[in-house]
């Protein structure tokens, strides 16, 4: 009974901090982005978007993908 009481509490204790989320980006996370939007910036002067994708990131960017 006991084990299977401190097996339960081992592992909830394992599987609470993957639930949790932050919700407020910081600062590794904002300049990996940054990174993220410039190598796009670059591959789209390179290799332009056509009128479809440019449509299809809007219709992402309205969901909020």
């Amino acid at each position: 009974m006991k084990t299977t009481i401190l097996m339960s509490a081992l592992a909830f204790c394992a599987i609470a901090p993957m639930m949790t989320s932050c919700r407020e980006k910081g600062p590794a996370e904002k300049i990996g982005e940054s990174i993220d939007k410039a190598g796009e910036d670059i591959k789209d002067a390179v290799d332009p978007k056509g009128p479809v994708e440019k449509a299809g990131e809007k219709v992402d960017k309205a969901l909020g993908n």
